[in-house]
């Protein structure tokens, strides 16, 4: 049977070559489910009301789901610019994805009216689809500004601009370029 001493120590009353084996860091113990120690207690944040809360993480949410949208159109039109053509077999390539799901996502901004595609032609974007577009290129490339401005490298900042231009608010954004306009006239 197995107990918990008073430190915290796993007993057991059966042989050793029946104890689980001792994990990397765990040595034995038992996390304890007591109250947190006051030093952890410290280092706690209050947490935010319900509402705030569950606002916040609906809204990282939100942001993943268009996060994927917003990465195809800015494709979409990057590749239209440069090579005239957008097509399913480039865009699954580039992002890094299966053609059948490439295929899948093409049919969500299809519905989305953000995309039009007509067989062996490619995508095309639509008005509200360059519009998006527009708006993602410019939020990217502030992302990336403040990030250099920070001293990040450019492999690395054009690489987490990715990330974090899904997960900014417009405020962030505002502050953001803000921050881009104090920064230059320092320089």
């Amino acid at each position: 049977m197995l107990q918990i001493d008073d430190n915290s120590n796993l007993q057991c009353d059966r042989p050793r070559a029946m104890v689980w084996p001792r994990l990397d860091g765990f040595a034995g113990k038992v996390p304890s489910l007591r109250k947190p120690s006051t030093d952890r207690a410290r280092q706690m944040q209050p947490l935010p009301a319900e509402q705030t809360q569950a606002r916040r993480f609906g809204k990282a949410r939100s942001a993943r789901s268009t996060a994927v949208l917003e990465d195809y159109v800015e494709l979409i039109s990057d590749l239209l610019g440069t090579t005239g053509e957008a097509r399913p077999t480039d865009i699954a390539r580039r992002l890094g994805v299966s053609h059948p799901t490439a295929i899948d996502t093409i049919a969500r901004l299809k519905r989305e009216d953000l995309v039009t595609a007509r067989p062996y032609r490619g995508v095309f974007l639509t008005e509200k689809g360059e519009a998006l577009a527009k708006r993602v290129r410019a939020r990217h490339r502030l992302v990336v500004d403040v990030l250099l401005a920070l001293g990040v490298p450019q492999e690395a900042a054009e690489a987490d601009a990715e990330g974090i231009e899904h997960h900014v608010s417009e405020a962030t954004i505002k502050a953001f370029a803000e921050f881009l306009k104090v920064d230059r006239r320092k320089a």
